[in-house]
């Protein structure tokens, strides 16, 4: 039987669900209410877009209750952030696929029921076995290595998509937003293109610097009373691992992400002479703000300039609360912070 006005209504779901690829979704997003009709009217348009076929496929995919999470460079820093980010979302550990080139590290993982497996992205062969299985992925960018860092990455890539993995989240460079694709952002463009072009589903989570690495500069700071300032300082949207961690996390246990690029930052630009009153005011040690010396190179040159002069709000909007602000960070690193001006 011919039913009409499921036809009028698909035309109108489309008018109204005009996708939006930005790093943000605050035009979409008013309040909890707001988000889960929205959400409910991009999945029933883009059920009407598919394929009869290929719309069943999709809404048995999210409804399967075992699709598992594959985490790569499971063992490092933001890959253990991410797993207990998961963890702390209710996502079983039998339903984690923890690939490392050291898993040893992650027994405590595998003791409550994650499957660890060891993965290289250098070695091939190596990750037919350890992509097994899995539904999703983290791709998390890898270090220097014997094989150049886009190379490496489109081998796991392809080996993603030899195992039928349907999507994949890949930590890029905040830079790429600013078309700099120099110095590592060439690394990474080369990546999100391969990725883009593999026709598997893809998130592309662009971090910015961590904020944990100011720390060893606010710790100089505090131990030696002066903060010498560049010219020009370059300013930074400084983000927490944590907190990119739980962007990831969102991304990998809700709808809605697919084929979608986020600036993942901070909530503020930190220069130089923030950093130093912020480190001040958190020790209660004062700290006194020159201007660099003749000739002294300035600080963070190698990231690029402007192009890490981007602010976005779309952590908050991943993970449902705001990004942590540098005062909060350094709060939390107090002792750290005057440990060595102790000493």
């Amino acid at each position: 039987m011919s039913l009409p006005w499921v036809g009028n209504l698909c035309l109108i779901l489309s008018a109204l669900q005009v996708p939006d690829r930005s790093h943000t979704m605050r035009n979409r997003i008013d309040g909890p209410g707001r988000r889960r009709f929205t959400l409910g009217l991009a999945a029933l348009g883009a059920a009407a877009a598919l394929p009869a076929g290929a719309a069943s496929r999709r809404r048995a995919a999210e409804a399967a209750p075992g699709g598992r999470i594959i985490i790569s460079g499971a063992a490092g820093h933001l890959g253990e952030a991410t797993i207990r980010e998961l963890l702390a979302r209710g996502i079983p550990a039998s339903r984690l696929i923890l690939v490392s080139r050291t898993p040893d590290a992650l027994k405590p993982y595998a003791a409550r029921g994650a499957s660890v497996r060891f993965g290289d992205f250098t070695d091939p062969k190596s990750l037919p076995a350890a992509f097994a299985g899995g539904r999703q992925m983290l791709l998390i960018s890898i270090g220097l290595s014997s094989v150049p860092r886009p190379q490496a990455h489109k081998t796991a890539i392809d080996a993603a998509k030899a195992a039928g993995i349907e999507h994949i989240a890949y930590t890029s460079w905040i830079g790429l937003s600013r078309g700099d694709r120099s110095g590592l952002g060439a690394d990474h463009y080369q990546t999100e293109e391969a990725l883009k072009g593999s026709g598997i589903a893809w998130t592309m989570l662009r971090n910015s610097i961590y904020m944990e690495q100011t720390l060893p500069a606010a710790e100089g700071m505090v131990r030696s009373g002066r903060a010498e300032v560049p010219s020009p300082d370059v300013r930074v949207a400084y983000v927490a691992r944590e907190d990119c961690a739980a962007a990831a996390a969102a991304v990998l246990t809700t709808g809605g992400h697919d084929d979608r690029a986020y600036d993942i930052t901070g909530p503020q630009l930190i220069d130089t002479r923030r950093m130093a009153e912020t480190a001040s005011a958190v020790t209660g040690k004062p700290i006194r703000i020159e201007p660099a010396r003749p000739g002294a190179p300035g600080r963070r040159r190698a990231y690029g300039g402007p192009s890490v002069a981007v602010v976005s709000d779309a952590v908050a909007e991943l993970k449902g609360r705001p990004a942590i602000r540098l005062e909060a960070f350094f709060g939390e690193h107090r002792a750290e912070l005057l440990s060595e001006h102790a000493a």
